[in-house]
């Protein structure tokens, strides 16, 4: 039961050089406010913050996230919104990786931030600047509670046949090698939905749901409760990724420190940050990609087959793994407006009862929506995902 006289939830998503933010009722599951700082520690950066149905915005530079968080203050101020009067429950960040030491939210205390701090390695990507917005909304607002809620917490229970890596036991066992899972927010969340959708309870609904953006994964969830998902011990596992490999021959690794003389940092930046759809074309904006293939680019068209083949080969899996199947969830950036992705990562599946319907695939709609044709036995819905209000109603819960 929530003991803190706020109502409300400040969610935080903090990215490499970015901030995003929402403040929700849980309960309800009303938005009050929203807003994006990014580029930030570039030469221009831009922060917007949406409230009461009005937007401000700045444009300049945006040095750090002490300035971006900042800057969202300014923008509930200027809304005559003051953060400090609006009645703040507490603050939910967002933590990718909370390996074996956290399977609930955590609320932040100074031993709580030096066990974060120990999870950096696990999450390189994400849990360093997740922490750093951490510690910068503890020393501004030091009266409200932040919890940490963790992308991995929904896998925390996976089947030991699925979680366990297969190298020396007692190795994995003493360095917590095993899978852990991500997107764990959107999964929940979007299965719940799916199952609403068909109208039917969640234990009794099996999904495959692909969460498609700059990150993706794609899981298994049998009658209502994970069975699999993509993503394994590091947020680089699975399928391909904007930047990121997804799932690799361990002998690349090897080669790339033996032949091409590497050590683990260069190596770890490659596989992160140069890998992926932008290390096979240059770019991880699916849109450009896609005005690329328009044009005819033979490096966009490569990458984006390399793309939907990773889609497709979890996908078969999961047909094999799950018992039966009721429904192939679409959602994220890419799953919920990409059509094409859509239509090719399904296409040809008609002999297992999977039928698109064309028509309803190129609808723009941002609702949830069928997109199967009426004689297919598998529906094919997409549901926007909502992994903020996943994250709030868990700090919410916990404080």
């Amino acid at each position: 039961m929530n003991s803190h006289p706020g109502s409300r939830v400040l969610v935080i998503n903090c990215g490499s050089s970015s901030l995003k933010y929402q403040l929700l009722e849980p309960d309800s599951g009303s938005v009050l406010a929203s807003g994006l700082v990014e580029q930030i520690g570039e030469a221009s950066g831009r922060a917007l913050h949406r409230q009461n149905g009005e937007a401000s915005e700045f444009v300049g530079e945006i040095v750090d996230h002490a300035q971006g968080m900042r800057l969202m203050t300014e923008g509930f101020a200027a809304a005559n919104f003051p953060l400090d009067e609006a009645g703040i429950a507490a603050f939910a960040h967002r933590f990718a990786h909370g390996g074996t030491t956290f399977s609930h939210p955590a609320i932040v205390t100074d031993e709580v931030e030096a066990q974060l701090e120990a999870l950096e390695p696990l999450a390189p990507l994400h849990n360093h600047v997740m922490l750093r917005g951490i510690r910068i909304a503890r020393a501004m607002f030091p009266d409200i509670p932040h919890v940490a809620v963790f992308d991995t917490e929904y896998w925390s229970h996976l089947p030991a046949a699925v979680s366990t890596i297969p190298i020396d036991a007692d190795v994995a066992r003493e360095h917590g090698i095993r899978k852990y899972g991500f997107h764990g927010f959107s999964h929940q969340f979007v299965s719940a939905e799916a199952a609403a959708f068909l109208g039917r309870p969640p234990d009794e609904v099996n999904l495959i749901n692909l969460h498609l953006g700059s990150g993706s994964s794609v899981a298994a969830i049998r009658g209502g409760e994970p069975a699999d998902v993509s993503l394994g011990m590091s947020t680089n596992s699975g399928v391909v990724m904007g930047t990121r490999t997804g799932e690799l021959d361990p002998g690349v690794i090897f080669a790339l420190h033996q032949l091409a003389g590497l050590d683990l940092d260069a190596i770890e930046e490659l596989l992160f940050r140069r890998s992926g759809l932008k290390g096979l074309c240059g770019d991880n904006d699916f849109r450009a990609i896609s005005e690329r293939m328009a044009a005819g680019d033979e490096a966009a068209r490569l990458a984006y087959d390399v793309f939907v083949l990773s889609l497709r080969r979890y996908l078969g899996a999961y047909l094999v793994m799950l018992p039966s199947i009721d429904a192939i969830v679409f959602t994220g950036g890419i799953g919920e407006n990409a059509s094409t992705i859509r239509a090719d990562t399904v296409a040809g599946l008609e002999r297992f009862g999977i039928r698109l319907d064309p028509a309803r695939n190129g609808s723009s709609s941002r609702e949830s929506r069928r997109i199967s044709s009426a004689d297919s036995d598998v529906e094919i819905v997409v549901i926007p995902t909502n992994e903020e209000l996943g994250m709030a109603r868990a700090a919410w819960e916990f404080v």
